[in-house]
C-alpha cells in the first residue's frame, strides 16, 4: 500500500457544512471525497470532533493517512463537460468517466444543491441537457416521477445524480435552471399520482 498526501478541507457551502479530503501524489489530486452534514452529520459532527481530539490523525474518524488508488482524476478516461449557470456563465470542467454530474459539479465548485444525495428522493439537481442527450440512457420511472414535480421544467429535463459520464459524453453541455425546490425544506408536500 502507497501512502499518499492527505488535505481535508472544512468550509460552509450554502449552510451545509462541507467537508472534502484530497488526496495527492506528486502534485497530483488523485482522488476527493466530499462529506456533507445533512441533518444526520450535523448532529454527529460535535461528537465525532469532540472524539478526534485524543486520537492520533491516522485513526481518527472521518480521516486516513493512507489511501489505495483505485481512480486518477488524470488519464484517459477524463471528458470535457459544460456547466452553464443560472448565471448563464459557462463553467468548463473535467470529469472522470463513472462520475455523477452531481458530484463533478460539487467537486467544481459550481452550485447544484444535491440535497438527497443522489437518492432519487429530490429535484435540486435539476438540469437541462443541451446537447448528447440521445447519448444518455433514458430515465427511470423514478426520475420521471421526480421531474414532474420539478419547477421550470423542459423536454431535455434530467437529475444531475442520474448522470453518469461515459466516454461517449465528452463534450456535453447541460444549463442549471433558474430555480429548484426542496421539498422538504420548502414546506411543499409532493402528492403521489
Amino acid at each position: 500500500m502507497e501512502t499518499y498526501s492527505v488535505f481535508p478541507t472544512d468550509f460552509t457551502l450554502q449552510g451545509y457544512r462541507m467537508l472534502i479530503y484530497t488526496y495527492w501524489l506528486d502534485g497530483k489530486i488523485m482522488q476527493q471525497y466530499s462529506l456533507s452534514t445533512n441533518s444526520c452529520m450535523m448532529l454527529m459532527y460535535p461528537i465525532i470532533r469532540a472524539f478526534n481530539r485524543g486520537i492520533p490523525g491516522s485513526l481518527r474518524a472521518l480521516s486516513t493517512s493512507q489511501f489505495r488508488l483505485h481512480e486518477s482524476i488524470s488519464g484517459p478516461d477524463i471528458i470535457n463537460v459544460t456547466i452553464i449557470t443560472k448565471d448563464g456563465i459557462e463553467e468548463r470542467v473535467k470529469g472522470k468517466v463513472g462520475e455523477r454530474l452531481l458530484y463533478l459539479a460539487h467537486r467544481h465548485g459550481i452550485d447544484m444543491e444535491g440535497s438527497c444525495e443522489a437518492s432519487l428522493a429530490c429535484t435540486t439537481c435539476h438540469v437541462y441537457v443541451e446537447n448528447h442527450e440521445e447519448k444518455l440512457p433514458e430515465p427511470t420511472e423514478e426520475e420521471d416521477d421526480l421531474l414532474d414535480q420539478a419547477p421550470f421544467l423542459e423536454l431535455n429535463s434530467r437529475l444531475g445524480c442520474q448522470i453518469v459520464m461515459k466516454e461517449e459524453l465528452s463534450g456535453i453541455v447541460v444549463r442549471l435552471p433558474q430555480a429548484t425546490r426542496n421539498f422538504y425544506v420548502d414546506g411543499h408536500k409532493p402528492q403521489p399520482h
